[in-house]
């Protein structure tokens, strides 16, 4: 990862799985954020994290903290699953230019086109307060590191 804590956060706009646009810097002065970047839509691991974030989202609003997960899959499959999966969480598309935001922060997978398993908390003003990473894509984030950041809040 090449964003550390106290970098300001990039701001983007992306597609969520609704088709509406959603802009970080919406947040800014509103909101914290939980930005879950995550490989695949549909795949088992993913499906295990982001279940555990639908399922444990009062914690997240409890800080004041909206979750947006993002992947490189299109905003289409990511209605159905989130559909399949009752995520009430935004899921954006980072599908076009492919991976641009992942880039951004640097969390991208060049050699399989997705980005890595990499969670960045970013506060009210806009900038990362805690940021962590999974050592390889079949590795889940331990929920313990979520509290963590939320506690940095």
């Amino acid at each position: 990862m090449t964003l550390a804590p106290g970098a300001e956060a990039p701001d983007f706009t992306l597609k969520d799985q609704d088709g509406d646009d959603v802009t970080l810097s919406s947040f800014r002065d509103e909101q914290n954020v939980v930005l879950v970047f995550y490989p695949f839509t549909f795949t088992g691991v993913c499906q295990g994290e982001l279940c555990s974030l639908r399922d444990n989202l009062s914690e997240y609003q409890s800080a004041s903290a909206q979750v947006l997960a993002i992947s490189c899959d299109s905003r289409h499959a990511q209605k159905k699953w989130a559909e399949e999966q009752g995520f009430t969480f935004p899921v954006l598309s980072d599908f076009w230019p492919h991976g641009a935001v992942a880039r951004a922060y640097g969390v991208f997978n060049e050699q399989l086109g997705c980005a890595n398993r990499a969670t960045f908390v970013i506060d009210k003003q806009g900038k990362i307060v805690d940021d962590f990473e999974s050592p390889n894509l079949g590795t889940p984030r331990d929920k313990a590191e979520y509290d963590a950041a939320l506690a940095k809040l």
